[in-house]
């Protein structure tokens, strides 16, 4: 069945593990990185850090918020864990590009990740250029997704519809807020097709050809 987007004039897209594939491994350097930082933190091993780190991102929607509210720690300090990350792992893919320029109207960046992170992947990829605006977690003073007051800053900064809003995501959670606040929400990734959740209108595997056979209205951004 070819998705019908033809009423939306906005996309949202998360970033990591959405605009480019769970399977290139990258976040799990981050994940790698957390836990290490989880560790020096908290003086627990590596197992029961990983574990709490779980923990405070089920709790918090981010691993941080626990942090922050627990250990006193400094987001600057956090962020800068994966500024130096290798990018390798990411690859450029130029049938992507095609597919989100194609889409008519803004494209927007909401990630729980900071500005400097963001940037630097979008750049990496070959992207930057295609998106309007990166809205990241300083931008919705640490209310991070799913928290609905993250959503609501996001929709009150950018002057968002949404209705006429697709929001494309690799966590299933994160698209709740936005579908009860009627956006069109797709999930993307290897576990797409095996949600059920009422909330998800659209699901796919690989994020380029589902942009590809979407029906989109007529008007050229």
């Amino acid at each position: 069945m070819i998705p019908d987007l033809s009423h939306i004039d906005t996309w949202l897209f998360d970033l990591d593990n959405t605009l480019y594939p769970e399977e290139s491994g990258f976040m799990r350097q981050v994940e790698g990185r957390m836990t290490a930082f989880v560790m020096k933190v908290t003086g627990l091993e590596r197992d029961a850090a990983f574990a709490l780190q779980k923990k405070y991102l089920a709790e918090h929607g981010l691993t941080l918020g626990g942090l922050r509210l627990h250990h006193g720690v400094d987001p600057a300090d956090f962020h800068a864990l994966f500024h130096d990350l290798s990018l390798d792992a990411l690859a450029h893919d130029p049938e992507l590009l095609v597919a989100l320029a194609r889409l008519p109207g803004r494209r927007l960046i909401f990630t729980n990740a900071d500005d400097f992170h963001a940037e630097r992947v979008l750049n990496h990829l070959g992207l930057a250029h295609l998106f309007d605006e990166v809205f990241h977690i300083h931008s919705f003073g640490f209310a991070p997704k799913p928290d609905p007051l993250g959503f609501t800053r996001m929709i009150d900064g950018h002057g968002l519809d949404p209705a006429t809003t697709a929001f494309f995501e690799d966590s299933e959670r994160n698209l709740k807020p936005a579908f009860d606040l009627g956006m069109t929400t797709v999930l993307v990734g290897p576990r797409a097709l095996g949600s059920e959740a009422a909330f998800v209108h659209h699901r796919t595997a690989h994020l380029t050809p589902f942009l590809n056979h979407a029906r989109l209205r007529e008007t050229a951004r």
